[in-house]
C-alpha cells in the first residue's frame, strides 16, 4: 500500500510504528501518531480521532472495527508509571484522522497524500466525487482565509484595512477586479461569500494566491499596512501568469458555481459508502472480522 516511508520527528516512520494485536491485525497507536501529524496536545489530536470515527460510519464501515480505545503506560522523569488514554488504529482509521484533521499543518497535508487505502466507492457518481473534492477545497480555503487574515494583522494591516487587503488579492489575480466587481461580472447576489461560489479549479487558485501571500510576508518580515497590501495583489499577479502561462481559464472567465449550500445539502442526503478492500475490511479484528461475515445468513 505504501511506497514510501512517512517520516516523523527522529528515526521512526508509519511503518514503524506498526504493532500486531491479538488477532493478528497490524494496528497503531494514537498517542504514537500525534506528533507524526502535527499535535503538541492530546485534546486537539482527539477531536481529530473523534470525528474520523465519526466519518468511519458515515462511509458505511464500523467505527469499532477500526477504532478501539486503549490505555497507554508512561514513564515519569522519577520512573512513575501513568496510564493514559489512548487508541488502537487500523490502518483505514489512520487514513481517516488524517482525511480529518487540521488542513493548514504541513504533516497533515503530507499524510493526506500518504494515506492512500485500496478501496472502492460504491453508489458514488460522478458529481458526487466533484461535490467531495469542491467541498473540500472550499474547507481549506475558508481555514486558510483566516491564517491570512492573521498573517496581515502580524504585518501592521489594521482591521479596519481587512477588506482593502483582501480586495488587493483579487485584484491581481483577476485582473484588477475586486471581489465586488468579480460578483457583477458573474451575476453574483451582493450578500453572497465569493468563495461560495467558485467550483475547484477558481478555489484552488484563490487558496494557492492566499497561501503564497502568508508565507511572503512572514518570508519577509513585512511590517507596514502599504506594503501587505501591495505584496498580495502582487502575488496574485504572479498567480494569473502562472494560469496564463499553462493555458488555464483566467479566474473571472470561470462562471460561477452553485452556491456550497446546495452542494453540502445534495451530499448530506446520499452519503457515499465505502467498500474496502480483503485486507482493510478485517480492521482491528484482522480475519475474525473475514470469518464472522461469512457466516452471516
Amino acid at each position: 500500500m505504501m511506497d514510501k516511508q512517512l517520516p516523523m520527528p527522529g528515526s521512526q516512520s508509519f511503518e514503524n510504528l506498526k504493532q500486531s494485536n491479538e488477532h493478528g491485525a497490524e494496528y497503531w497507536s494514537a498517542r504514537d501518531l500525534q506528533p507524526m501529524l502535527g499535535y503538541s496536545q492530546w485534546r486537539r489530536f482527539e477531536d481529530a480521532v473523534k470525528r474520523a470515527m465519526a466519518s468511519c460510519e458515515a462511509s458505511g464501515n464500523s467505527a469499532g472495527d477500526h477504532f478501539a480505545g486503549a490505555g497507554k503506560p508512561i514513564t515519569g522523569g522519577k520512573g512513575a508509571v501513568q496510564v493514559v488514554d489512548d487508541y488502537h488504529l487500523s490502518r483505514f482509521a489512520c487514513y481517516l484522522i488524517a482525511q480529518n484533521g487540521d488542513p493548514r499543518k504541513t504533516e497533515i497535508a503530507h499524510a493526506q497524500k500518504y494515506f492512500a487505502i485500496q478501496a472502492r466507492r460504491q453508489e458514488l457518481t460522478n458529481q458526487a466525487a466533484a461535490d467531495i473534492e469542491r467541498l473540500d477545497l472550499r474547507k481549506q480555503t475558508s481555514e486558510e482565509f483566516k491564517a491570512l487574515s492573521g498573517a496581515a494583522q502580524d504585518a501592521g494591516v489594521q482591521s479596519k484595512m481587512f477588506g482593502v487587503f483582501h480586495d488587493a488579492g483579487y485584484k491581481g489575480l483577476y485582473g484588477g477586479l475586486g471581489g465586488a466587481a468579480i460578483k457583477a461580472r458573474k451575476a453574483i447576489p451582493e450578500k453572497d461569500n465569493l468563495l461560495d461560489r467558485m467550483n475547484a479549479t477558481e478555489l484552488a487558485a484563490n487558496q494557492f494566491r492566499m497561501t503564497q501571500t502568508r508565507d511572503k510576508l512572514a518570508r519577509e518580515g513585512i511590517r507596514t499596512q502599504t506594503q501587505a497590501i501591495q505584496t498580495h495583489e502582487q502575488v496574485g499577479k504572479e498567480v494569473r501568469d502562472a494560469i496564463k502561462r499553462i493555458g488555464g481559464t483566467l479566474p473571472e472567465q470561470i462562471p460561477s458555481a452553485e452556491h456550497i449550500k446546495e452542494v453540502e445539502k445534495r451530499l448530506k442526503n446520499s452519503t457515499p459508502k465505502l467498500e474496502l478492500d480483503e485486507r482493510e475490511a478485517g480492521g482491528l479484528l484482522g480475519k475474525a472480522t473475514k470469518k464472522s461475515r461469512k457466516d452471516e445468513p
